[in-house]
């Protein structure tokens, strides 16, 4: 199996693409802690995994709350050898000036200051043991934004630029870091990406899909699976489309 023996964490793990990415990495041998605002729904995975899977309840966007989760994984496996940050949110489609001050910070805080607590209590730990996998989860709105997404569009740009610049810093250290570019999913998110929900609304959004489909969790659980296993040790600082053409 390609993780076996490794150990990860993969915050928004309970639900949507985190749900996906936690599933392919329980069957390819890791043992994964899902931290999750919702720890009920993340409880419902860790029973339908077993004994691979924990859980804690964290909000990404609080430092003390990710001090707490690093502890949590270093108590229960040893090390962490991957970190996923997935945890992420968006605001309403509105007119940028529309956004309010409050949505603003929201998408901020959950989409880029949590990779900085992240790695504020996990890189230390990677640098020490010399090894580790960083995957951030970016969008393709970074590369190809949407109208009426600015500043979630902006949150994933800037996600895109910290990647590299964590991998180019960590590379020496023995840790690579990378970012997914997933086209919108039908995740809980997906009805704030489109405003409405209908019919007509889905069609004209996979109409810029040249694959016809939007990215499914376990897409983005086979693309975190490969940049995260030992196959991909000589990528690091790479932004992969998970897309279907969607950015081409």
């Amino acid at each position: 199996m390609r993780l076996e023996g490794k150990t990860a964490i993969v915050t928004g793990g309970a639900s949507g693409f985190g749900a996906g990415i936690t599933r392919k990495f329980v069957a390819e041998g890791a043992r994964v802690l899902i931290a999750d605002l919702n720890l009920d729904l993340a409880n419902e995975v860790a029973a339908e995994l077993g004994d691979a899977v924990e859980t804690i309840q964290t909000n990404v966007a609080l430092g003390a709350e990710v001090k707490e989760m690093t502890e949590r994984a270093i108590s229960s496996f040893g090390q962490i050898d991957i970190l996923v940050n997935n945890a992420g949110t968006t605001h309403w489609p509105a007119a940028m000036e529309d956004v309010s001050e409050e949505d603003f910070d929201k998408v901020l805080a959950v989409n880029a200051k949590s990779v900085y607590l992240t790695a504020r209590e996990i890189v230390p730990l990677m640098k020490a043991q010399k090894s580790g996998a960083i995957l951030n989860i970016s969008s393709t709105a970074a590369i190809s934004p949407r109208p009426r997404l600015s500043w979630y569009n902006a949150s994933k740009g800037w996600l895109n630029t910290a990647t590299k610049g964590m991998a180019v810093e960590l590379a020496p250290l023995g840790v690579r870091v990378n970012a997914l570019n997933p086209v919108a999913g039908d995740t809980p998110l997906l009805k704030m990406f489109m405003g409405e929900d209908t019919p007509e609304v889905r069609a004209k959004f996979l109409s810029t899909i040249p694959l016809g489909r939007f990215s499914t969790p376990e897409d983005m659980g086979n693309a975190a699976c490969y940049l995260c296993s030992d196959e991909a040790s000589m990528i690091t600082g790479v932004c992969m489309e998970v897309d279907g053409g969607r950015c081409i």
